[in-house]
């Protein structure tokens, strides 16, 4: 593990004590500004830290390892959004007013389409990888993961590719899908549906 990646291992520790802080001075000083604050803290700056991030490491499709003296840029962009994993009711909040989370996604970098429906229990590993069109419907329980990692060879393999799902596609409950995935228009996908690696679904 390089430099970088043991300081971005703590990166969410510094969201969750600056978040503490900003409810701390919210709690002595009521207002707009310590409202902004907290919500910055939350949202606003891991935003900009991923995009700044992005520019400098931009996240390589493909097979890496994780184990060695390469940097893995995958391995920052992942601490970075590793907070609305391990507290989903960050952004389950942000699915209750329409079209705000089809906008936040945007800000991560991925491209999403008009009229996306989403559900609350939805798990996102990789907000960037992603490609939705039009008039999708995204069922409870869906798990997008644009990577995943396999041990080989006393080192971790990783492979990550973008998911992307067409027009007036319907995934059903509990379904997850793995990098490397694409859905084309139209498709209907039944509940409890697991398609991993590149697979093609027309």
């Amino acid at each position: 593990m390089t430099l970088l990646s043991k300081i971005l291992w703590f990166f969410p520790t510094i969201i969750l004590l600056l978040t503490g802080g900003s409810l701390i001075y919210f709690a002595h000083s009521p207002g707009i500004l310590s409202i902004l604050a907290v919500l910055f803290s939350l949202y606003g700056l891991p935003v900009l830290i991923y995009r700044l991030y992005q520019w400098k490491y931009p996240i390589k499709e493909g097979i890496s390892y994780l184990r060695g003296k390469e940097y893995s840029s995958w391995w920052g962009s992942h601490q970075i959004q590793v907070i609305y994993i391990a507290i989903p009711a960050l952004e389950a909040a942000l699915r209750l007013i329409p079209g705000v989370f089809s906008f936040w996604l945007r800000l991560w970098g991925a491209k999403v389409g008009q009229n996306v429906y989403w559900t609350p229990g939805l798990e996102i590993a990789d907000r960037g990888l992603l490609e939705i069109g039009d008039r999708v419907v995204i069922g409870h329980g869906v798990g997008l993961y644009s990577h995943i990692i396999k041990p080989r060879k006393q080192d971790l393999m990783l492979y990550v590719k973008k998911i992307k799902i067409g027009n007036d596609v319907f995934v059903g409950a509990a379904s997850h899908f793995g990098p490397g995935v694409v859905i084309e228009d139209g498709v209907s996908i039944p509940i409890t549906t697991g398609i991993y690696l590149n697979k093609k679904v027309k």
